[in-house]
C-alpha cells in the first residue's frame, strides 16, 4: 500500500509544482507581498493557465486522498488501489500540461480520467464495506 501513500504524497505536491511555474513565467517580478492581485494583473497566458492548474490541483487532491485512503480501510485489494492511484497521479500531470499548453479537450479527458480513479477509489470502498 505504500505506493498508493506515495501517491497522495506527489498529488498533495503537484500544486506547488504549478506556481513555481506561474510564478516564473511573468514578465514582471513576483511579488510575494501580493500574490493573488499580482497573479490577476499578469497579461501573459503562461501565468494563468500555470496558476490555473495550481488551484485545479488543490481540488483534485482532497477527493483522491480520501479515495485511497477509503479503499485501504475498507480493504480494497492492494494491487486495485495502487493502480488507481498511480494512474491518477499520471493523468493529473498529464492534466497540468495540457492547462499549461492550452489543450483544452485533452485538459478536460484528463481531468475526467482523474475524477473516475477517484469515483472507482470510493465505490470499490463503499462496495467491499456493504
Amino acid at each position: 500500500m505504500s505506493i498508493a501513500y506515495w501517491c497522495i504524497v506527489v498529488a498533495a505536491l503537484l500544486p506547488y509544482g504549478w506556481v513555481v511555474i506561474a510564478k516564473r513565467s511573468g514578465p514582471n517580478r513576483y511579488n510575494n507581498r501580493d500574490p493573488r492581485p499580482w497573479v490577476a494583473r499578469q497579461d501573459n497566458p503562461l501565468v494563468q493557465r500555470a496558476y490555473s492548474a495550481h488551484l485545479n490541483a488543490f481540488e483534485a487532491f482532497a477527493p483522491f486522498a480520501a479515495g485511497v485512503l477509503m479503499a485501504q480501510a475498507a480493504g480494497v485489494p492492494a494491487n486495485l488501489v495502487q493502480t488507481l492511484a498511480l494512474a491518477f497521479v499520471a493523468i493529473r500531470i498529464a492534466h497540468g500540461i495540457f492547462y499549461l499548453t492550452g489543450l483544452h479537450w485533452l485538459r478536460s479527458l484528463a481531468w475526467l480520467g482523474g475524477i473516475g480513479c477517484v469515483l472507482w477509489l470510493m465505490v470499490a470502498a463503499a462496495q467491499r464495506i456493504a
